[in-house]
């Protein structure tokens, strides 16, 4: 994928079959730009999935969708707790300390995206 400029995004989105406009091209470059996640809103059925299915493709990323809704928390967007391991490492002595580390942690959307490269 051309990344160097927003016509080079434009040619590669068409590419993959997605015709984009110029501002969302521009957002595309400069999250690129920035090595930052884009983060989409819009009405249901504008394309948001899948201008992000179609970039995913296009730089052969994995794609990290977050199901947005009112009842969804950062917690449930970033990370959860692996609560049935945690009890049964706390049952069978387990050092506590342990039972909050990265072993017990259940990654959401948003953390993979983090620290994803």
């Amino acid at each position: 994928m051309t990344t160097h400029s927003i016509d080079g995004i434009r040619a590669s989105l068409r590419e993959h079959g997605y015709i984009a406009d110029e501002s969302l091209c521009a957002a595309i470059f400069v999250a690129l730009s920035l090595d930052r996640p884009l983060l989409v809103e819009g009405a249901a059925g504008v394309g948001k999935t899948q201008v992000a299915k179609t970039m995913a493709e296009a730089l052969a990323r994995p794609l990290v969708r977050l199901q947005c809704h009112v009842g969804i928390d950062e917690t449930r967007a970033l990370y959860e707790w692996n609560y049935q391991k945690q009890l049964l490492a706390i049952q069978a002595q387990a050092d506590l300390e342990s039972v909050f580390s990265n072993n017990f942690l259940l990654e959401r959307p948003l953390l993979r995206s983090i620290r994803s490269e």
